[in-house]
């Protein structure tokens, strides 16, 4: 090339992304990496709660390792307040879950052409992969895509390029077809022969992604909460406790999440304000987060739940210390058996 090609490339640093900058950077473009932060990142949520034992890989942000693995500056935006409509009134709809695949990554790629334009890149690039997810990575959706977020022609996705139309970047001679794949399917045997090609020291395994809103409990959750509120504006303390815990809903207006664990049970009493939060005394057990008006008898009833998931579920009777609005108090209650119908009925 006789003048430095520069591409902003989104990278989310799982194993296609890593890939797809590694053919960027061989065929000498020099590269901005970009990365979106939605609020449904898992990542995020690891480091939130801090588990002493976790891996570190848990605890990274991918992104930015895959940046400093490869020497590519990279700016993290946040779009998590506009992701909201999005993620209630998507217009291309939602994948198996509430995952609002199409109209996320029409967001996304719209974000990174202002941001192309400002730093002055000649096109943008992605990992994606035919064929690799049902909703949003088949070839007519890949178009929408690109037609929708003002790249038609600028947005290379050099993992399947041949498979695609020609980009204007490769039509430009910026950019060697010769040297872009032809990869599709869910298959990731031609992405490690690429991984030996270009010898990636590192890459996430398994390779699931980020996005919470895959995954089926954490949809249920969603959806639970959305229809108890009716549909109103959602806050970054609902994301976040949607991702913690056991959650049950006793009635209308009423949400109680139990601890699975203790960094759990500290991560929860850190959102008691304006909420009742419920501890076991006597016994080891979880903290329970109680959300709306509840009763004295709701309250001794989400007590025996968290009860029955602590050490103190075979007991003839345990102390629960109850804390609401400033004031503590403790209550005696009988764990309830293993088969107790509203722990059935009521878990989300």
């Amino acid at each position: 090339m006789s003048e430095t090609i520069k591409a902003v490339g989104m990278l989310s640093g799982g194993l296609d992304s890593t890939l797809a900058a590694h053919i960027m950077k061989k065929m000498g473009v020099e590269i901005q990496g970009v990365n979106f932060s939605t609020g449904f990142c898992i990542t995020d949520h690891h480091r939130k709660l801090n588990r002493g034992d976790e891996p570190v890989q848990k605890m990274q942000n991918e992104a930015l390792r895959l940046g400093a693995d490869l020497e590519i500056p990279l700016e993290i935006i946040d779009i998590s307040k506009e992701y909201w409509d999005i993620l209630l009134n998507p217009k291309h709809g939602y994948g198996a879950n509430m995952n609002p695949c199409i109209d996320c990554r029409i967001m996304m790629f719209s974000k990174a052409k202002i941001f192309m334009e400002e730093i002055g890149a000649h096109f943008i690039f992605s990992g994606e992969v035919m064929g690799q997810r049902p909703k949003s990575q088949r070839k007519p959706t890949l178009s929408i895509i690109a037609e929708q977020a003002g790249l038609e022609g600028y947005l290379l996705r050099p993992l399947s390029a041949k498979l695609l139309p020609e980009t204007i970047p490769e039509k430009l001679g910026w950019i060697n077809r010769d040297e872009l794949f032809g990869i599709s399917g869910r298959s990731r045997k031609a992405q490690m022969e690429l991984v030996e090609e270009f010898d990636v020291g590192y890459f996430p395994q398994p390779a699931g992604g980020c996005c919470t809103l895959t995954d089926e409990s954490y949809s249920d959750k969603l959806s639970d909460m959305l229809k108890d509120n009716d549909n109103r504006p959602l806050t970054p303390e609902d994301v976040i406790l949607l991702k913690v815990g056991r959650h049950f809903r006793p009635r209308p207006g009423v949400k109680a999440i139990i601890a699975r664990d203790e960094e759990e049970s500290r991560f929860l009493s850190g959102f008691k304000f304006g909420r009742t939060l419920l501890e076991t005394e006597n016994f080891g057990g979880p903290a329970t987060l109680i959300m709306g008006d509840v009763t004295k008898e709701l309250i001794s009833d989400i007590a025996r739940i968290t009860a029955r998931y602590g050490q103190g579920r075979d007991a003839d009777m345990v102390s629960i210390k109850c804390i609401s609005n400033g004031d503590s108090s403790n209550i005696e209650v009988i764990p309830f058996a293993k088969d107790e119908k509203l722990i059935k009925e009521w878990r989300v």
